[in-house]
Formats: C-alpha cells, sequence, structure tokens
C-alpha cells in the first residue's frame, strides 16, 4: 500500500493549524484548481468527529466523488480521515500537529491503496502517488499562508 508522509512548519499555534486543517471553507479555497466542492454531509465550518463529508471535484480529466469520515479526533494534536466511498480501495490520512516553541509541525500520513489490482499498482508507481503528493503540498502551502497571516481570521472567526 503506498504511503505519504509529508511534514510542514507553520509559525502560528497548533490550535490554529488544527483548526484551519479541519475547516471546509479553507479545503475549498486550496483546491480551487480541482473545484473542490462539499456536496453532501458538513458543507461548511469545521469537521468534528463521526462527521462525514462529501467531496465532488475533477482529478485526472474526471469528476469524482470523495466521501471522507472523521473517524478519529485528539484536539488539537491528531485526527485522522478516512473514505467511506469513493475511486480508491481504500484511503486513509493523519493529521498530527506537534507544538514547538515558535510554531506547529504538521505532520500528514495518507496511505491509499487503488482498485484495479496489478495495473491499480502500476498507476500508483507511475503518477498517482506523485499526484497526491503534490495535492496535499498545496493544500498544506495554502494552511500555512493562512496560519501565519491574519487570514486566518476570515476562516475561524
Amino acid at each position: 500500500m503506498p504511503e505519504i508522509h509529508i511534514t510542514t512548519f507553520i509559525a502560528a499555534p497548533a490550535q490554529r493549524v488544527f483548526d484551519l486543517s479541519r475547516s471546509i471553507s479553507l479545503h475549498k479555497i486550496s483546491t480551487a484548481g480541482t473545484n473542490e466542492e462539499a456536496v453532501a454531509g458538513i458543507t461548511s465550518g469545521l469537521i468534528q468527529l463521526n462527521e462525514t463529508v462529501t467531496w465532488k471535484a475533477k482529478h485526472l480529466f474526471k469528476t469524482r466523488t470523495h466521501q471522507t469520515l472523521i473517524s478519529a479526533m485528539e484536539a488539537p494534536a491528531h485526527f485522522t480521515d478516512e473514505m467511506l466511498a469513493g475511486d480508491f480501495k481504500s484511503f486513509k490520512h493523519d493529521h498530527y500537529f506537534k507544538p514547538t516553541g515558535n510554531g506547529t509541525i504538521m505532520i500528514d500520513k495518507l496511505s491509499f491503496e487503488s482498485p484495479y489490482g496489478a495495473l491499480g499498482k502500476m498507476a500508483n508507481t507511475i503518477f498517482l502517488k506523485r499526484y497526491l503528493q503534490k495535492f496535499l503540498l498545496k493544500r498544506n502551502a495554502v494552511i500555512k499562508e493562512y496560519a501565519e497571516t491574519e487570514k486566518w481570521k476570515v476562516i475561524l472567526q
């Protein structure tokens, strides 16, 4: 099963970074390139433990839906989202937030499994892992930008 591990330093308090990472509004902003839209479940505000959101977006030349459940949460240190329905065989994203003296270390651990057996494994190697990593890096850059400036107030207040 492919795994992606990304570490991002953000010069902001852990609670702010944690909340921005759960914000439906900020997720929409960070994924403007794929026109992500929350179409069911929690469609605004901060997603909480045991809540779901269904995203609709254009990825890899096709409009897709992805329903996710927040299956674990320990504020402001960690939360996990797991796919309930979508194009993957499995998809689990752990988000960790570790306070430091001058900010927060945000860690993403994403594991996924593609359908279609050997063909899916080949797609993982050729492009899918790289595509998802780029997607997360872009999202993290937006979280960092909002957390480190006054922009966070527009999302969280």
